[in-house]
Protein backbone atom coordinates (compact mmCIF):
# COMPACT_ATOMS: atom_id res chain seq x y z
CA UNK A 1 0.00 0.00 0.00
CA UNK A 2 0.76 3.61 -0.37
CA UNK A 3 1.27 5.81 2.57
CA UNK A 4 -1.78 8.73 2.87
CA UNK A 5 -0.99 11.78 1.08
CA UNK A 6 0.72 14.15 3.69
CA UNK A 7 0.67 18.01 3.30
CA UNK A 8 -1.09 20.44 1.79
CA UNK A 9 -2.46 19.32 -1.26
CA UNK A 10 -4.11 22.02 -3.72
CA UNK A 11 -5.17 18.63 -7.00
CA UNK A 12 -5.52 22.21 -9.44
CA UNK A 13 -1.72 23.69 -7.83
CA UNK A 14 -0.58 20.11 -8.66
CA UNK A 15 -1.64 19.23 -11.76
CA UNK A 16 -0.57 23.33 -12.59
CA UNK A 17 3.36 22.44 -11.54
CA UNK A 18 3.11 18.84 -13.14
CA UNK A 19 2.13 20.28 -16.37
CA UNK A 20 4.53 23.47 -16.09
CA UNK A 21 7.71 20.89 -15.59
CA UNK A 22 6.36 18.53 -18.84
CA UNK A 23 6.08 21.32 -21.33
CA UNK A 24 9.84 22.38 -20.16
CA UNK A 25 11.47 18.46 -20.02
CA UNK A 26 10.39 17.66 -24.13
CA UNK A 27 11.39 21.44 -25.03
CA UNK A 28 14.90 20.94 -24.00
CA UNK A 29 14.98 18.19 -26.67
CA UNK A 30 13.48 20.00 -29.12
CA UNK A 31 14.85 23.71 -28.27
CA UNK A 32 18.42 22.42 -28.19
CA UNK A 33 18.59 21.09 -31.39
CA UNK A 34 18.29 24.11 -32.77
CA UNK A 35 20.40 26.27 -30.95
CA UNK A 36 23.58 23.69 -32.08
CA UNK A 37 24.49 25.81 -34.93
CA UNK A 38 25.05 28.98 -32.47
CA UNK A 39 26.53 26.81 -30.02
CA UNK A 40 28.76 25.36 -32.55
CA UNK A 41 29.94 29.06 -34.10
CA UNK A 42 30.16 30.42 -30.63
CA UNK A 43 32.21 27.38 -29.18
CA UNK A 44 34.40 27.10 -31.84
CA UNK A 45 33.62 23.61 -32.35
CA UNK A 46 31.63 20.40 -34.60
CA UNK A 47 31.15 16.95 -34.99
CA UNK A 48 30.63 14.34 -32.19
CA UNK A 49 31.64 17.08 -29.06
CA UNK A 50 28.92 19.18 -30.51
CA UNK A 51 26.19 16.36 -31.18
CA UNK A 52 26.78 15.45 -27.30
CA UNK A 53 24.62 18.72 -26.22
CA UNK A 54 21.55 16.25 -27.43
CA UNK A 55 23.59 12.96 -26.58
CA UNK A 56 24.62 13.82 -23.13
CA UNK A 57 20.73 14.71 -22.03
CA UNK A 58 18.77 11.62 -24.27
CA UNK A 59 21.42 8.95 -22.71
CA UNK A 60 21.06 10.15 -18.67
CA UNK A 61 17.49 10.95 -19.11
CA UNK A 62 16.12 7.42 -20.67
CA UNK A 63 19.23 5.78 -18.27
CA UNK A 64 18.27 6.77 -15.01
CA UNK A 65 14.08 6.98 -15.49
CA UNK A 66 13.61 3.43 -13.79
CA UNK A 67 15.70 4.33 -11.12
CA UNK A 68 14.12 7.72 -10.23
CA UNK A 69 10.95 6.24 -10.28
CA UNK A 70 11.56 3.33 -7.75
CA UNK A 71 13.64 6.43 -5.59
CA UNK A 72 10.13 8.23 -5.53
CA UNK A 73 8.24 5.16 -4.27
CA UNK A 74 11.16 4.88 -1.72
CA UNK A 75 11.46 8.80 -0.57
CA UNK A 76 8.85 10.55 -1.84
CA UNK A 77 7.13 11.48 -4.95
CA UNK A 78 7.02 15.46 -4.26
CA UNK A 79 10.42 15.19 -2.93
CA UNK A 80 12.20 13.59 -6.21
CA UNK A 81 9.96 15.48 -8.39
CA UNK A 82 11.45 18.42 -6.43
CA UNK A 83 14.54 17.46 -6.66
CA UNK A 84 14.56 16.30 -10.31
CA UNK A 85 13.22 19.80 -10.93
CA UNK A 86 16.01 21.36 -9.13
CA UNK A 87 18.90 19.49 -11.16
CA UNK A 88 17.16 20.05 -14.26
CA UNK A 89 17.21 23.79 -13.45
CA UNK A 90 21.00 23.65 -12.26
CA UNK A 91 22.13 21.66 -15.30
CA UNK A 92 20.43 24.52 -17.57
CA UNK A 93 21.93 27.71 -15.12
CA UNK A 94 25.33 25.59 -16.03
CA UNK A 95 24.61 25.62 -19.85
CA UNK A 96 24.24 28.41 -19.89
CA UNK A 97 27.52 29.52 -18.11
CA UNK A 98 28.88 27.03 -20.15
CA UNK A 99 32.85 28.52 -21.38
CA UNK A 100 33.35 25.53 -23.70
CA UNK A 101 31.98 22.28 -25.39
CA UNK A 102 33.12 19.81 -22.75
CA UNK A 103 31.45 21.78 -19.87
CA UNK A 104 28.38 22.42 -21.78
CA UNK A 105 27.76 18.62 -22.23
CA UNK A 106 28.45 17.79 -18.75
CA UNK A 107 26.07 20.22 -17.87
CA UNK A 108 23.33 18.75 -20.45
CA UNK A 109 24.30 15.37 -18.81
CA UNK A 110 23.19 16.98 -15.39
CA UNK A 111 19.93 18.18 -17.10
CA UNK A 112 19.14 14.56 -18.08
CA UNK A 113 19.15 13.29 -14.77
CA UNK A 114 16.88 15.90 -13.36
CA UNK A 115 14.41 15.10 -16.36
CA UNK A 116 14.67 11.32 -15.58
CA UNK A 117 13.44 12.69 -12.22
CA UNK A 118 10.60 15.08 -13.23
CA UNK A 119 8.97 12.24 -15.81
CA UNK A 120 9.30 9.29 -13.45
CA UNK A 121 7.92 10.81 -10.33
CA UNK A 122 5.46 13.64 -12.10
CA UNK A 123 3.21 10.89 -13.72
CA UNK A 124 3.30 8.90 -10.40
CA UNK A 125 1.81 12.03 -8.13
CA UNK A 126 -0.71 12.57 -11.24
CA UNK A 127 -1.70 8.60 -10.63
CA UNK A 128 -2.21 9.26 -6.87
CA UNK A 129 -3.65 12.58 -6.49
CA UNK A 130 -6.48 11.55 -9.22
CA UNK A 131 -8.73 9.16 -9.16
CA UNK A 132 -11.46 7.61 -11.81
CA UNK A 133 -12.54 10.48 -14.69
CA UNK A 134 -10.41 13.03 -12.88
CA UNK A 135 -7.74 10.95 -13.55
CA UNK A 136 -8.03 10.54 -16.80
CA UNK A 137 -8.54 14.39 -17.82
CA UNK A 138 -5.17 14.99 -15.52
CA UNK A 139 -3.21 12.86 -18.22
CA UNK A 140 -4.82 13.78 -20.80
CA UNK A 141 -3.83 17.14 -20.08
CA UNK A 142 -0.02 15.65 -19.22
CA UNK A 143 0.14 14.64 -22.61
CA UNK A 144 -1.01 18.41 -24.39
CA UNK A 145 1.85 19.62 -21.98
CA UNK A 146 4.39 17.16 -23.53
CA UNK A 147 3.40 18.02 -27.25
CA UNK A 148 3.14 21.81 -26.24
CA UNK A 149 6.93 21.13 -25.19
CA UNK A 150 7.23 19.18 -28.32
CA UNK A 151 5.84 21.55 -30.72
CA UNK A 152 6.93 24.85 -29.70
CA UNK A 153 10.50 23.88 -28.75
CA UNK A 154 12.18 24.50 -32.18
CA UNK A 155 9.96 28.27 -32.50
CA UNK A 156 10.87 29.48 -29.15
CA UNK A 157 14.32 28.23 -29.39
CA UNK A 158 14.85 30.07 -33.00
CA UNK A 159 13.42 33.57 -31.90
CA UNK A 160 15.45 32.96 -28.70
CA UNK A 161 18.95 32.16 -30.51
CA UNK A 162 18.30 35.04 -33.55
CA UNK A 163 17.34 37.53 -30.32
CA UNK A 164 19.15 36.66 -27.45
CA UNK A 165 21.78 34.10 -28.64
CA UNK A 166 21.65 30.44 -27.64
CA UNK A 167 22.38 30.57 -24.34
CA UNK A 168 18.90 31.87 -23.17
CA UNK A 169 17.01 29.09 -24.80
CA UNK A 170 18.55 27.06 -21.68
CA UNK A 171 17.95 30.08 -19.26
CA UNK A 172 14.04 30.23 -20.26
CA UNK A 173 14.34 26.54 -19.75
CA UNK A 174 15.40 27.10 -15.49
CA UNK A 175 13.32 29.58 -15.41
CA UNK A 176 10.42 27.84 -16.64
CA UNK A 177 11.14 24.93 -14.00
CA UNK A 178 12.13 27.17 -11.18
CA UNK A 179 8.54 28.47 -11.78
CA UNK A 180 7.40 24.85 -11.14
CA UNK A 181 9.41 24.63 -8.58
CA UNK A 182 7.72 27.50 -6.48
CA UNK A 183 5.10 25.37 -6.34
CA UNK A 184 5.86 22.08 -5.10
CA UNK A 185 4.66 23.19 -1.64
CA UNK A 186 1.50 22.65 -2.59
CA UNK A 187 1.81 19.08 -4.09
CA UNK A 188 1.32 16.65 -0.79
CA UNK A 189 3.57 13.91 -0.25
CA UNK A 190 2.68 10.06 -0.74
CA UNK A 191 5.61 6.84 -0.77
CA UNK A 192 5.08 3.25 -0.58
CA UNK A 193 5.21 1.45 2.37
CA UNK A 194 6.80 -1.51 1.67
CA UNK A 195 9.81 -0.64 0.27
CA UNK A 196 13.11 -0.70 3.01
CA UNK A 197 15.56 -0.08 0.25
CA UNK A 198 16.88 1.08 -2.95
CA UNK A 199 18.02 -1.75 -4.92
CA UNK A 200 21.57 -0.55 -5.42
CA UNK A 201 22.83 -3.18 -7.47
CA UNK A 202 20.23 -3.64 -9.51
CA UNK A 203 20.25 0.49 -10.13
CA UNK A 204 24.06 -0.03 -11.38
CA UNK A 205 23.79 -2.74 -13.54
CA UNK A 206 20.39 -1.32 -15.15
CA UNK A 207 21.94 2.36 -15.49
CA UNK A 208 25.08 0.33 -16.94
CA UNK A 209 22.70 -1.65 -19.28
CA UNK A 210 20.55 0.95 -20.72
CA UNK A 211 23.57 3.31 -21.17
CA UNK A 212 25.52 1.07 -23.06
CA UNK A 213 22.56 0.27 -25.12
CA UNK A 214 21.96 3.74 -26.28
CA UNK A 215 25.66 4.90 -26.10
CA UNK A 216 25.94 2.36 -28.77
CA UNK A 217 22.53 3.36 -30.82
CA UNK A 218 23.87 6.61 -31.05
CA UNK A 219 27.43 6.08 -32.05
CA UNK A 220 26.47 3.65 -34.89
CA UNK A 221 25.75 6.12 -37.34
CA UNK A 222 28.88 8.03 -36.96
CA UNK A 223 31.33 4.70 -36.00
CA UNK A 224 29.62 2.02 -38.03
CA UNK A 225 27.48 -0.51 -36.76
CA UNK A 226 30.19 -3.15 -37.40
CA UNK A 227 33.02 -1.34 -35.50
CA UNK A 228 34.46 -2.69 -32.35
CA UNK A 229 33.75 -0.36 -30.19
CA UNK A 230 29.68 0.13 -31.04
CA UNK A 231 29.23 -3.77 -31.30
CA UNK A 232 31.12 -4.10 -27.74
CA UNK A 233 28.92 -1.78 -26.87
CA UNK A 234 25.72 -3.37 -27.58
CA UNK A 235 26.44 -6.34 -26.42
CA UNK A 236 27.35 -5.28 -22.80
CA UNK A 237 24.16 -3.34 -22.58
CA UNK A 238 22.31 -6.48 -24.29
CA UNK A 239 24.11 -8.68 -21.74
CA UNK A 240 23.98 -6.17 -18.84
CA UNK A 241 19.99 -5.58 -18.72
CA UNK A 242 19.76 -9.90 -19.05
CA UNK A 243 22.03 -9.55 -15.63
CA UNK A 244 19.64 -7.12 -14.55
CA UNK A 245 16.37 -9.36 -14.91
CA UNK A 246 18.20 -12.06 -13.38
CA UNK A 247 18.84 -9.78 -10.40
CA UNK A 248 15.79 -8.36 -10.24
CA UNK A 249 13.93 -11.94 -9.84
CA UNK A 250 16.49 -13.04 -6.75
CA UNK A 251 16.16 -9.36 -4.92
CA UNK A 252 13.87 -9.07 -2.08
CA UNK A 253 13.08 -5.36 -2.72
CA UNK A 254 13.78 -4.99 -6.95
CA UNK A 255 14.16 -2.03 -8.49
CA UNK A 256 11.80 -3.34 -11.33
CA UNK A 257 8.81 -6.20 -10.20
CA UNK A 258 8.70 -8.13 -12.97
CA UNK A 259 5.13 -9.08 -12.07
CA UNK A 260 4.46 -5.87 -13.32
CA UNK A 261 5.91 -6.28 -16.68
CA UNK A 262 3.80 -9.96 -16.64
CA UNK A 263 0.80 -8.22 -16.70
CA UNK A 264 0.41 -8.44 -20.78
CA UNK A 265 -1.95 -5.06 -20.78
CA UNK A 266 0.01 -3.16 -18.63
CA UNK A 267 3.24 -4.07 -20.85
CA UNK A 268 1.38 -3.78 -23.69
CA UNK A 269 0.15 -0.02 -22.60
CA UNK A 270 4.04 0.28 -22.43
CA UNK A 271 4.55 -0.49 -26.25
CA UNK A 272 2.47 2.15 -27.73
CA UNK A 273 4.67 4.43 -26.91
CA UNK A 274 7.49 2.74 -28.51
CA UNK A 275 5.08 2.15 -31.93
CA UNK A 276 4.80 6.33 -31.25
CA UNK A 277 8.59 6.50 -31.71
CA UNK A 278 8.95 5.03 -35.05
CA UNK A 279 5.35 6.42 -36.39
CA UNK A 280 5.35 10.16 -35.17
CA UNK A 281 8.93 10.92 -33.58
CA UNK A 282 10.99 9.93 -36.41
CA UNK A 283 9.22 12.08 -38.63
CA UNK A 284 9.41 14.97 -36.00
CA UNK A 285 13.10 14.40 -36.56
CA UNK A 286 13.83 14.20 -39.89
CA UNK A 287 10.98 15.45 -41.84
CA UNK A 288 12.26 19.14 -41.43
CA UNK A 289 15.27 18.03 -42.93
CA UNK A 290 13.72 16.55 -45.91
CA UNK A 291 11.29 19.85 -46.33
CA UNK A 292 14.64 22.37 -46.05
CA UNK A 293 17.13 19.64 -47.91
CA UNK A 294 15.37 18.41 -51.11
CA UNK A 295 11.92 20.98 -50.48
CA UNK A 296 14.65 23.88 -50.78
CA UNK A 297 11.92 25.71 -47.78
CA UNK A 298 13.22 27.90 -45.53
CA UNK A 299 13.46 26.88 -41.52
CA UNK A 300 10.29 28.79 -40.98
CA UNK A 301 8.26 27.27 -43.48
CA UNK A 302 9.35 23.64 -42.72
CA UNK A 303 8.34 24.75 -39.21
CA UNK A 304 4.80 26.08 -40.27
CA UNK A 305 4.44 23.08 -42.49
CA UNK A 306 5.31 20.84 -39.75
CA UNK A 307 2.84 22.73 -37.38
CA UNK A 308 -0.08 20.26 -39.14
CA UNK A 309 1.79 17.20 -37.36
CA UNK A 310 2.07 18.92 -34.04
CA UNK A 311 -0.98 20.91 -33.79
CA UNK A 312 -3.46 17.76 -33.41
CA UNK A 313 -0.54 16.52 -30.40
CA UNK A 314 -1.89 20.31 -28.36
CA UNK A 315 -5.37 19.68 -29.08
CA UNK A 316 -6.54 15.65 -29.27
CA UNK A 317 -5.63 14.62 -25.44
CA UNK A 318 -8.25 16.11 -24.03
CA UNK A 319 -10.48 14.82 -27.03
CA UNK A 320 -9.56 11.19 -26.24
CA UNK A 321 -9.43 11.64 -22.41
CA UNK A 322 -13.19 13.01 -22.68
CA UNK A 323 -14.38 10.18 -25.15
CA UNK A 324 -13.05 7.33 -22.49
CA UNK A 325 -15.22 9.36 -19.57
CA UNK A 326 -17.93 9.12 -21.79
CA UNK A 327 -17.64 5.54 -22.21
CA UNK A 328 -15.76 4.74 -25.45
CA UNK A 329 -13.34 2.47 -25.42
CA UNK A 330 -9.93 3.04 -24.23
CA UNK A 331 -8.84 -0.08 -26.33
CA UNK A 332 -10.99 1.17 -29.27
CA UNK A 333 -9.23 4.75 -29.23
CA UNK A 334 -5.22 3.41 -28.68
CA UNK A 335 -6.19 0.73 -31.50
CA UNK A 336 -7.30 3.77 -33.67
CA UNK A 337 -4.18 5.97 -32.77
CA UNK A 338 -1.88 3.50 -33.63
CA UNK A 339 -3.20 2.54 -36.70
CA UNK A 340 -3.56 6.23 -38.28
CA UNK A 341 0.21 5.48 -37.54
CA UNK A 342 0.56 2.76 -40.17
CA UNK A 343 -2.16 4.52 -42.88
CA UNK A 344 -0.59 8.08 -42.36
CA UNK A 345 3.34 6.94 -42.99
CA UNK A 346 2.33 4.76 -46.12
CA UNK A 347 0.15 7.91 -47.16
CA UNK A 348 2.92 10.19 -46.60
CA UNK A 349 4.52 8.68 -49.48
CA UNK A 350 2.75 11.03 -52.07
CA UNK A 351 5.79 13.46 -50.67
CA UNK A 352 8.45 14.95 -53.06
CA UNK A 353 10.75 17.97 -53.57
CA UNK A 354 8.02 19.99 -55.18
CA UNK A 355 4.83 18.19 -53.72
CA UNK A 356 2.48 21.11 -52.56
CA UNK A 357 1.72 21.77 -48.72
CA UNK A 358 -1.91 20.79 -49.67
CA UNK A 359 -0.85 17.01 -50.63
CA UNK A 360 0.77 15.78 -47.56
CA UNK A 361 -1.38 18.00 -45.04
CA UNK A 362 -3.96 14.79 -45.20
CA UNK A 363 -1.42 12.40 -43.74
CA UNK A 364 0.35 14.87 -41.56
CA UNK A 365 -2.95 15.48 -40.01
CA UNK A 366 -3.73 12.07 -39.39
CA UNK A 367 -0.20 11.30 -37.69
CA UNK A 368 -0.36 14.48 -35.78
CA UNK A 369 -3.68 12.81 -34.72
CA UNK A 370 -2.86 9.63 -33.89
CA UNK A 371 0.02 10.81 -31.53
CA UNK A 372 -2.10 13.38 -29.92
CA UNK A 373 -4.66 10.17 -29.36
CA UNK A 374 -2.19 8.07 -27.88
CA UNK A 375 -0.62 10.66 -25.75
CA UNK A 376 -4.35 11.68 -24.26
CA UNK A 377 -5.24 7.88 -22.97
CA UNK A 378 -1.96 5.52 -23.09
CA UNK A 379 -0.46 6.70 -20.15
CA UNK A 380 -3.69 7.23 -17.91
CA UNK A 381 -4.62 4.14 -19.04
CA UNK A 382 -1.07 1.90 -18.04
CA UNK A 383 -1.28 3.74 -14.58
CA UNK A 384 -5.11 2.63 -13.99
CA UNK A 385 -3.53 -0.76 -13.92
CA UNK A 386 -1.22 -0.44 -11.34
CA UNK A 387 -1.94 -0.20 -7.74
CA UNK A 388 -0.98 3.24 -5.81
CA UNK A 389 2.17 0.92 -3.82
CA UNK A 390 4.31 0.82 -7.66
CA UNK A 391 3.23 3.98 -9.00
CA UNK A 392 6.72 5.60 -9.21
CA UNK A 393 8.36 2.16 -10.84
CA UNK A 394 5.48 1.84 -13.12
CA UNK A 395 5.71 5.70 -14.17
CA UNK A 396 9.80 5.11 -14.69
CA UNK A 397 9.05 1.66 -16.64
CA UNK A 398 6.42 3.70 -19.22
CA UNK A 399 8.88 6.32 -19.55
CA UNK A 400 12.02 4.16 -19.74
CA UNK A 401 10.42 2.66 -22.97
CA UNK A 402 9.53 5.54 -24.54
CA UNK A 403 12.76 7.63 -23.48
CA UNK A 404 14.92 4.87 -24.57
CA UNK A 405 13.21 3.81 -27.77
CA UNK A 406 13.13 7.46 -29.13
CA UNK A 407 16.81 7.23 -28.58
CA UNK A 408 17.42 3.64 -30.26
CA UNK A 409 15.14 4.03 -32.95
CA UNK A 410 15.92 7.85 -34.48
CA UNK A 411 19.72 6.69 -34.48
CA UNK A 412 18.64 3.45 -36.30
CA UNK A 413 15.74 5.18 -38.74
CA UNK A 414 18.61 7.92 -39.62
CA UNK A 415 21.17 5.05 -40.45
CA UNK A 416 18.78 3.03 -42.52
CA UNK A 417 17.76 6.40 -44.18
CA UNK A 418 21.69 7.52 -44.83
CA UNK A 419 22.27 4.10 -45.96
CA UNK A 420 19.48 3.74 -48.87
CA UNK A 421 20.03 7.07 -49.78
CA UNK A 422 23.82 5.41 -50.76
CA UNK A 423 22.43 3.14 -52.62
CA UNK A 424 21.39 5.98 -54.64
CA UNK A 425 24.35 8.67 -54.56
CA UNK A 426 27.00 5.85 -54.74
CA UNK A 427 28.56 7.36 -51.69
CA UNK A 428 27.97 7.14 -47.56
CA UNK A 429 30.03 10.57 -47.07
CA UNK A 430 27.90 12.40 -49.46
CA UNK A 431 24.72 10.26 -48.31
CA UNK A 432 25.17 11.49 -44.83
CA UNK A 433 25.50 15.07 -45.87
CA UNK A 434 22.11 14.22 -47.97
CA UNK A 435 20.38 13.37 -45.06
CA UNK A 436 21.31 16.39 -42.84
CA UNK A 437 19.72 18.25 -45.58
CA UNK A 438 23.06 19.26 -47.71
CA UNK A 439 22.62 19.19 -51.69
CA UNK A 440 24.83 21.18 -52.13
CA UNK A 441 27.80 18.41 -53.25
CA UNK A 442 26.12 17.11 -56.45
CA UNK A 443 23.27 17.98 -58.60
CA UNK A 444 20.32 19.06 -56.31
CA UNK A 445 17.79 17.52 -58.82
CA UNK A 446 19.71 14.03 -58.43
CA UNK A 447 19.98 13.79 -54.47
CA UNK A 448 16.43 15.15 -53.89
CA UNK A 449 15.83 12.08 -56.08
CA UNK A 450 17.80 9.90 -54.05
CA UNK A 451 17.01 11.51 -50.66
CA UNK A 452 13.18 11.39 -51.84
CA UNK A 453 13.62 7.35 -52.57
CA UNK A 454 15.04 6.73 -49.38
CA UNK A 455 12.55 8.13 -47.73
CA UNK A 456 9.54 6.36 -49.09
CA UNK A 457 11.47 3.27 -48.60
CA UNK A 458 11.41 4.17 -45.09
CA UNK A 459 8.06 5.39 -44.51
CA UNK A 460 6.44 1.85 -46.01
CA UNK A 461 8.83 0.24 -43.15
CA UNK A 462 8.11 2.64 -40.67
CA UNK A 463 4.45 2.29 -41.55
CA UNK A 464 4.78 -2.21 -41.65
CA UNK A 465 6.35 -1.83 -38.03
CA UNK A 466 3.23 0.38 -36.95
CA UNK A 467 0.59 -2.04 -38.29
CA UNK A 468 2.40 -4.83 -36.43
CA UNK A 469 2.05 -2.91 -33.22
CA UNK A 470 -1.31 -2.11 -34.09
CA UNK A 471 -2.39 -5.68 -34.17
CA UNK A 472 -0.23 -7.03 -31.14
CA UNK A 473 -1.53 -4.22 -28.94
CA UNK A 474 -4.73 -4.60 -29.47
CA UNK A 475 -4.57 -8.15 -28.89
CA UNK A 476 -3.06 -7.77 -25.82
CA UNK A 477 -5.22 -5.31 -24.71
CA UNK A 478 -7.79 -7.18 -25.61
CA UNK A 479 -11.02 -8.46 -22.48
CA UNK A 480 -10.23 -12.34 -21.73
CA UNK A 481 -13.36 -14.29 -22.37
CA UNK A 482 -13.65 -15.69 -18.62
CA UNK A 483 -13.58 -13.16 -16.62
CA UNK A 484 -12.68 -13.61 -12.94
CA UNK A 485 -12.51 -11.27 -9.99
CA UNK A 486 -9.12 -8.85 -10.08
CA UNK A 487 -7.06 -6.72 -8.26
CA UNK A 488 -6.39 -3.45 -10.45
CA UNK A 489 -2.89 -4.42 -11.32
CA UNK A 490 -4.04 -8.19 -12.74
CA UNK A 491 -3.58 -8.99 -15.92
CA UNK A 492 -6.83 -9.55 -16.73
CA UNK A 493 -8.03 -6.42 -14.81
CA UNK A 494 -10.57 -4.29 -17.19
CA UNK A 495 -9.37 -1.50 -18.78
CA UNK A 496 -11.54 2.10 -17.72
CA UNK A 497 -14.97 1.74 -20.06
CA UNK A 498 -15.05 -1.91 -20.59
CA UNK A 499 -16.73 -4.62 -18.32
CA UNK A 500 -14.95 -7.81 -17.35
Amino acid sequence: MTTAPTGRSRPAITLAVVLLAFVTVPMSISGAAVALPGIGADLHTAGAPLQWVMNAYNLTFASFMLVAGSMADLVGRRRTFAAGAGLFAIGSLAAVAAPGIVLLDIARALSGIGAAGVFASGGAILATTFDGAARTRAFAALGSAAGLGLATGPTLSGWLVSTLGWRATFGLHAVVVAVALAGVGFVAESRAQQRPRLDVTGAVVFVAGLGALVLGAVQGPDLGWSSPGVLALLVAGVGLLVVFLVVQSRSAAPLLDLSLVRNRRFLALCMVPVVTTFGFVTLLTYLPTYLMGAGGLSAQRAGTVLLLMTGPVLLAPPLAGGLVNRGVSARALITAALAMFAAGNAWLTVIGPSTPTAVIAGPLLLIGLGAGLSFGVGDGMAMSLVEPERAGMATGFLNTMRIGSEAIVIAVFGAVLVSLIGTRVGSAELAAKVAAGDLSHGDPAVLAAGFTHALHLALYGTAAVCAIGTVAIAAALAQPRRGIAATPAADDAPLPTEVA
